[in-house]
């Protein structure tokens, strides 16, 4: 069978294609043609409607091949776009790192300003007062140094910091932990660096008055620190069994500049400051913690 496509022209001088099936019918001998039949079928809608299909399917293609393209190039500005924020972000956090590194530095050529002022001094009360300042530095040199070797260069957690600071008044004061222990139970607790500065002091402040005047002579004790977070508010707890306060003593209105420093920096830090009594002195602070990223 033979199969034939053969455009034809109408009587309404249109032009058809029919789709023409013939076969010839031979004798027995396989040699003589006795008869032929043939068969036509018009096929020009057919063949409109798969012309057709075919120019839908080069029309999606082409439209898939644009937007392919179109999100391709999309794709790659947004990673150069990203690259350019992640150059600038690392740029920033380099330039933040160094400035936590120089202020620390130029802290500590203060610091060491004031040992070689209090060693030319012969005055005891001079050398206290100079060795009070000195330490205050200290304390807000260490904040510079923690954000300086954090991850996040904005945030410190105040656990590790007071545990250190703590462990430097000891040396700084000669107490022997084994006649005053110190004593932590601290939440990690991230605080950026505007808490963390009035904090050290407050915290720098009330640990040096407790290794000053609580533990008198061959007097042993313990010095306990602890802080938790309970919804956005901060509760420290710096205590001591050491001899306590004197019922009169005024801590809050007195002549003493380390208590009037710590009731100025918990005003600053929006908070409040109780003395509890009992053996020994206890101050319970709490204050809000403010939100950084990264917190946690």
């Amino acid at each position: 069978m033979e199969t034939t496509e053969i455009p034809i022209l109408t009587i309404s001088g249109e032009v058809r294609t029919v789709l023409w099936n013939s076969a010839t019918l031979f004798d027995e001998d396989g040699k003589t043609v006795i008869a032929t039949i043939a068969q036509g079928q018009d096929i020009t809608d057919r063949n409109r409607a798969l012309n057709e299909l075919e120019q839908l399917n080069t029309n999606l293609e082409r439209i898939v091949q644009d937007r392919t393209h179109a999100l391709n190039e999309e794709i790659q500005q947004r990673k150069h776009a990203e690259a350019a924020i992640q150059a600038s972000l690392d740029e920033k956090v380099l330039l933040l790192r160094e400035i936590h590194h120089r202020v620390n530095n130029n802290l500590q050529i203060i610091i060491s300003l004031i040992k070689l002022q209090t060693r030319s001094l012969e005055d005891a009360e001079m050398k206290q007062v100079l060795s009070g300042m000195r330490n205050r530095v200290q304390a807000m040199s260490l904040v510079h140094e923690k954000l300086y070797l954090s991850k996040s260069l904005s945030s410190i957690d105040i656990a590790d910091y007071t545990r250190f600071l703590a462990t430097q008044l000891f040396a700084f004061y000669g107490v022997d932990h084994r006649r005053v222990a110190l004593a932590t139970d601290m939440e990690k607790i991230l605080l950026d660096i505007d808490t963390a500065i009035p904090l050290g002091l407050i915290i720098n402040e009330l640990i040096s008055n407790a290794l000053s005047h609580a533990f008198p002579g061959d007097r042993t004790g313990t010095i306990t620190i602890s802080s938790h977070l309970t919804g956005d508010m901060v509760s420290l707890v710096i205590a001591d069994d050491g001899v306590g306060m004197s019922p009169d003593y005024d801590w809050e209105g007195g002549a003493s500049l380390g208590f009037r420093l710590v009731n100025s920096l918990i005003d600053q830090l929006g908070g409040t400051i109780e003395k509890k009594a009992g053996p020994g002195t206890t101050f319970n602070i709490l204050f809000p913690r403010k939100t950084t990223a990264g917190s946690v």
